[in-house]
């Protein structure tokens, strides 16, 4: 009886650790860092057989899919193994991204691969009820187009989120209220279309961000700090160890108001020359001389204006301009977070392609750790990072345990 109770509590304890394997497995997939078994098993130090276990059970819940032939890279040495890979018909998540210039949403899949989008609305009211059921709906549309089904939810929107209320504080460009209730809004017209799964809202940098570290230009970075223009401001983020800094309440990073003109441009928050008035695409177009045009956003005009009139005096100098104020701004926020890896959107990462000497000397000279080992200043490389970002959020509870919310 004893050697069959020994052998009952070995059996009960492999399935336990094979469970709690499974969260840590999806990750390691989803996020391109296990693409064979070999590579999970070591990833995971377990044995090749709870290794087996874990991807199968995967399998069974229709997230990955595990080569039914192993085989080995070319120039490989050694037992070849299974690939793994997601599922291309597997379950998707809603993700919705609001700003000043429109909103779009689209079906994510894993591994932040984009299965289906909206082309995208270029009006925003000042009601986010609206919004944010005009949205959804678009949402709702592609899925029930898609058939696939739905684990979860996830909204960006241009402004910091205070936790755990989900209440946007300073939605500044879209004319809504301060402390708009957007995560019960989300949720209320989530549910409302029969969306399943828990919904999820935060901040657009933040999630760029997070998209970025698992998918992007910021895969495999320690500390990774994120600058990047929206369609209007400008926002930061910084991912430690895989997970948002997010500080005690949602609001950490805020540094569209870390001050680099003095005597600058008014800005919303009541100082001057902040990052956010000082760099943005109507910073760009206002010091080109350029009026904004009704057609298309202001950081697809300012990014058009970049690529097609660089050679004339007035772009270039406003770029310029630019580049100094961002670098300045940049190589404050290195001295205080020393980051291993800077990467920069929207607008930032065109500037960044129009002249990334200067941008790199200027944090050099202004940054103690630049003086003494250069960062690495990158540009960020996900289409719609904000949107797979979002999308991430909904995905979390998947990854942290994938029995729980599938079944």
């Amino acid at each position: 009886m004893n050697g069959r109770a020994d052998k009952a509590t070995t059996t009960r304890t492999r399935l336990e650790r094979g469970r709690s394997a499974l969260g840590p497995a999806l990750e390691l997939v989803h996020t391109g860092r296990a693409p064979t078994r070999a590579v999970l098993t070591t990833e995971l130090g377990v044995t090749r057989a709870t290794a087996g276990a874990v991807a199968a059970e995967l399998e069974a819940l229709g997230l990955i899919r595990v080569d039914s032939r192993p085989g080995a890279a070319a120039g490989s040495q050694g037992r070849p193994s299974h690939r793994l890979a997601v599922d291309d018909t597997g379950p998707v998540v809603l993700a919705a991204q609001v700003h000043a210039d429109g909103f779009r949403a689209a079906l994510v899949a894993l591994g932040g691969r984009t299965v289906a989008t909206t082309p995208g609305c270029v009006i925003v009211s000042s009601d986010p009820a609206q919004v944010l059921g005009a949205v959804v709906a678009e949402g709702a549309a592609l899925l029930r187009e898609s058939g696939r089904r739905c684990v979860g939810a996830g909204l960006a929107v241009p402004s910091a989120v205070a936790e755990p209320e989900g209440t946007a504080l300073n939605p500044l460009h879209l004319a809504w209220p301060a402390g708009a209730p957007v995560r019960d809004l989300f949720v209320e017209q989530v549910r409302a279309a029969g969306i399943e799964g828990p919904a999820f809202t935060g901040n657009d940098v933040n999630l760029a961000a997070l998209a970025e570290h698992r998918h992007g230009a910021g895969r495999g970075a320690g500390q990774l700090l994120c600058v990047a223009t929206g369609h209007r401001g400008v926002g930061g983020a910084l991912v430690v160890e895989g997970r948002l800094h997010t500080g005690s309440s949602g609001l950490a990073l805020e540094v569209g108001h870390l001050t680099v003109n003095p005597e600058g441009r008014p800005c919303h928050c009541g100082s001057r020359g902040c990052l956010d008035v000082e760099t943005d695409p109507l910073a760009f177009l206002d010091a080109a001389g350029r009026e904004p045009g009704p057609e298309g956003s202001l950081l697809q005009q300012s990014r058009d204006l970049l690529r097609t009139e660089y050679a004339d005096r007035s772009v270039r100098a406003a770029a310029e301009e630019l580049i100094d104020r961002l670098g300045q701004g940049l190589a404050g926020l290195v001295n205080i977070l020393n980051p291993d890896r800077v990467i920069l959107g929207g607008l930032h990462r065109e500037l960044l392609d129009a002249d990334p000497a200067r941008l790199r000397a200027v944090v050099a000279d202004r940054s103690l750790w630049g003086r003494s080992g250069s960062v690495p200043i990158l540009a960020c490389t996900l289409d719609h990072n904000s949107l797979v970002g979002a999308a991430e959020l909904a995905w979390q509870p998947v990854l942290d345990d994938p029995l729980a919310a599938l079944t």
